[in-house]
């Protein structure tokens, strides 16, 4: 089983949060946005995590500014193969497991972009995964990290963006045709982690505005798969976490307690590889 963890820390000093869980959960691959290194210095954070963990955790070289990897295993079996400031795309090469591809990014915050500048980084995105996929001749991929968009935004649905579908049987067709062009599935179990009738909380982020259209609600922090992965994927194999041990995420109010953590949930993957 390999497990992930993402996690926008918001910029906070929460170093023992990130611990505990990595700890708690036996975390394979660490993934960390808005990390401040003067609140969480990268070198100090290897060395608390590797004080705690009974399996040696590693830092990968990485050139993207928004994305933070630490992994149990060696360097080497975690190569880049693309990468900018908000985007790292991994090949994942374990001894006799699966090879995959991780995607991890941090998409813009739509406080700062238009709609039309955002569909066109989700188009964007698509298009580097698409190439990446390519280059490594196989499309076992995994996509986490904050997108800044829900799941059934334009940009995470059109057949030009992610094209991330809420069920495993529609994904599996593989892919769809739209205009005499193909374009790949992604599974977003996602869906399934929202509203009141999902097993943890409503979202992985509380938003109140006083604009005509507010959700509350939302699922920035997503994880997508391509169908090529779909029966590794276990039943409950994506979690939103609310705390760790005697610890809260959450406020008096149900949401995100950014005095003792972020004002992001993170979410939890496991993958039988």
């Amino acid at each position: 089983m390999l497990t992930l963890l993402f996690w926008n820390l918001n910029h906070r000093p929460i170093a023992e949060h990130i611990i505990n869980l990595a700890v708690l959960h036996e975390v394979d691959i660490l993934i960390l946005a808005e990390r401040a290194e003067q609140s969480i210095p990268a070198g100090e954070l290897l060395e608390q995590l590797n004080l705690h963990s009974s399996t040696l955790y590693h830092f990968p070289f990485s050139n993207c500014q928004k994305i933070t990897l630490f992994c149990r295993f060696p360097r080497e079996f975690i190569q880049a193969i693309y990468e900018r400031d908000r985007l790292t795309i991994r090949r994942i090469m374990l001894p006799a497991q699966l090879e995959l591809l991780l995607v991890a990014t941090h998409l813009p915050s739509r406080l700062h972009t238009d709609q039309d500048s955002q569909r066109g980084g989700f188009y964007e995105l698509s298009r580097e995964i698409r190439e990446a996929e390519e280059r490594v001749n196989h499309s076992n991929t995994i996509l986490i990290g904050d997108l800044n968009a829900n799941p059934f935004d334009s940009g995470t649905v059109s057949a030009t963006g992610l094209h991330a579908t809420m069920t495993k049987t529609v994904a599996q067709r593989g892919t769809r045709t739209v205009e005499q062009r193909q374009y790949p599935f992604f599974y977003n179990p996602m869906w399934s982690q929202m509203g009141d009738e999902s097993p943890g909380p409503s979202g992985t982020y509380y938003y109140d505005k006083s604009g005509d259209v507010c959700y509350f609600w939302n699922m920035f922090d997503q994880v997508m798969l391509r169908p090529t992965l779909l029966d590794r994927f276990p039943q409950e194999g994506v979690k939103v976490l609310t705390g760790c041990g005697s610890v809260n995420f959450l406020d008096s109010k149900g949401r995100p307690n950014t005095k003792i953590a972020s004002d992001h949930l993170p979410v939890l993957l496991k993958l039988h590889v």
